[in-house]
């Protein structure tokens, strides 16, 4: 009960964030969105956002987790025009581990620093009450590359959130990143996540790629942030 009051709470503080994000989208697309790619689609919250606010001809989704793959399914079974994969994407292609949190969005690929403050810290406060004796079960799961997926072709929304595998799964577009009009994503600040890169990296490689920052917010209660970079070769 605890741990679904705590999550209620951020995801309403997070209410203002979303509209932002949709106001921001809306000035671009107005209401008709061609293709929405969703990476790190969890159980659908930004599918159903996006679709309350606008036309989208195709939606592609992918995760990894099987038991948010399922959720995923239930929650968007009446969209018609999703497809959905189990399925994790960066910038390589086989089998990877998989960090699975009790807390599903907090799940990743991305190694996690078990002794780092910030992990500790939100246990402590996901789980007041120490009953999650197991916070993370590593499984295997499939990996592939966004440019791999022969049915997606130009993007007009690339969403990704992928708690710290974000650079890898924008890598892993290859020259395919030209047909992407824009790229909406989270990077995390904290140490909880051992990445080899940071937001530096992730901009310099976008502006070679023609892309320029145009929005960006902070997260509530989280040394996260979202950013939209937007391709500067379409008139947007």
């Amino acid at each position: 009960m605890y741990f679904k009051l705590i999550r209620l709470i951020i995801s309403l503080f997070d209410l203002t964030n979303k509209k932002k994000v949709i106001k921001f989208f809306k000035s671009k697309f107005s209401k008709k969105i061609n293709t929405l790619v969703d990476v790190g689609a969890h159980h659908g919250e930004t599918i159903n956002q996006f679709l309350k606010n606008f036309e989208i001809d195709n939606i592609y989704a992918f995760e990894p987790s099987k038991e948010n793959y399922q959720n995923l399914i239930k929650k968007t079974k009446h969209i018609k025009n999703l497809k959905i994969f189990n399925l994790a994407l960066g910038s390589q292609k086989g089998i990877v581990d998989f960090k699975e949190h009790y807390e599903s969005q907090s799940s990743t690929i991305t190694k996690i620093d078990l002794n780092s403050d910030y992990y500790k810290r939100k246990n402590f406060f996901l789980d007041l009450f120490g009953i999650r004796k197991k916070k993370l079960v590593n499984i295997k799961v499939k990996i592939d590359r966004l440019d791999s997926i022969q049915d997606i072709k130009n993007i007009d929304i690339l969403k990704i959130d992928t708690e710290g595998y974000d650079f890898n799964v924008i890598k892993g577009m290859g020259e395919s990143i030209n047909k992407v009009k824009s790229i909406y994503f989270e990077h995390h600040f904290h140490n909880m996540l051992i990445k080899n890169y940071t937001l530096s990296v992730i901009h310099n490689y976008l502006i070679k790629h023609n892309f320029k920052k145009k929005f960006k917010i902070k997260m509530k209660f989280r040394k996260t942030f979202e950013y939209i970079y937007i391709n500067q070769k379409f008139k947007m």
